[in-house]
């Protein structure tokens, strides 16, 4: 099946939003009313995570964002450089510090965050005549429903999306809005927008229902085809991922086998890997394939983006891992 997302050589996958460290609590329990030993920091936020993946795997990459002029940040523009994403356009801003987020796992696997985005170099960037030099060349934007709670991202990628689309590029959007990020009124009308114009979307779980508007996987499935999205792969964590197309195909890739250490940012290295694959032209069996293992393997170290892998990492764990039946 041919890719219906731009080719990577139209022009970079960019995206768009908060760049943060993440500091972890070693301990498990219930959020962060006593002290305790943490761990970090880590470069992180959904979006940064994303593009690392695709960086590691030879994809044309971009991001936008800010940081501020601090360790914090030199954290995240040093591991995106060595991951090989253009970082020309996330802006150091000298009086806010680097956006950050503090996480702790609770026993039955979820997880309480404290975060400091809104009042962080995080949520202040916005359009300029360096980000306009770079949507105009690029292939693919990919937006996280959390940037979306982000003013400044949400003035870029109402911009960015129209010209994207112009000159023949592609979107996708990954839900990935989490209950603490509570989206106003507005917000979520442009979330749907952004949903019918999508040629991927990339849910997890009950993010699918949330984006269909309607409850019941087949029931969502339908109505986001109806509405206009191309493409959708479902993932399912520890069950695996599931491809649909809007001719009616289905592909389910099992999960790999696998010890979870920290499961932070495994749905953004699967998003990043599967659309960098699709994007370098690879069907979507073999895209999933790698996004499975991209995902996997993150969760194996500690860190939202420090198992991401590079192609010759992830064919290593892909031959030396067993996947479930």
């Amino acid at each position: 099946m041919a890719s219906i997302l731009a080719p990577d050589r139209l022009g970079p996958t960019v995206c768009v939003g908060e760049i943060l460290v993440e500091i972890v609590a070693t301990t498990v329990g219930d959020g962060f009313k006593e002290a305790q030993p943490l761990v970090g920091p880590y470069p992180s936020g959904a979006p940064a995570i994303f593009i690392s993946q695709c960086g590691r795997l030879g994809g044309s990459s971009a991001m936008v964002g800010a940081v501020g002029d601090d360790d914090f940040g030199r954290v995240n523009t040093d591991r995106l450089k060595r991951d090989g994403v253009d970082v020309s356009t996330i802006a150091i801003d000298s009086d806010y510090p680097t956006g950050s987020a503090f996480v702790r796992y609770r026993k039955d696997g979820s997880r309480d965050f404290v975060y400091n985005i809104a009042t962080s170099a995080a949520a202040r960037f916005g359009w300029s005549d360096n980000v306009r030099r770079l949507i105009e060349r690029t292939g693919h934007l990919h937006v996280m429903g959390s940037a979306l709670s982000v003013p400044s991202a949400r003035e870029v990628i109402d911009q960015a999306v129209d010209i994207v689309k112009a000159r023949g590029g592609s979107l996708s959007v990954d839900p990935n809005i989490r209950k603490e990020l509570k989206l106003d009124a507005a917000t979520e009308r442009r979330f749907a927008t952004l949903v019918a114009a999508a040629d991927l979307l990339l849910p997890s779980g009950e993010e699918l229902e949330r984006a269909a508007g309607v409850e019941g996987e087949a029931n969502a499935i339908r109505r986001l085809f109806e509405i206009g999205v191309k493409e959708i792969v479902l993932k399912r964590g520890a069950d695996g991922a599931t491809y649909f197309d809007k001719d009616g195909n289905r592909i389910d890739a099992p999960a790999f086998i696998v010890e979870e250490v920290d499961p932070t940012g495994a749905g953004d290295c699967f998003g990043g890997a599967y659309l960098t694959c699709r994007r370098l032209g690879m069907s979507p069996e073999e895209s999933l394939t790698y996004a499975s293992a991209a995902g996997a393997r993150n969760v194996t170290v500690r860190g939202p983006m420090e198992g991401a892998g590079t192609r010759q990492e992830l064919d290593a764990f892909i031959s030396s891992t067993e996947r479930r039946s």
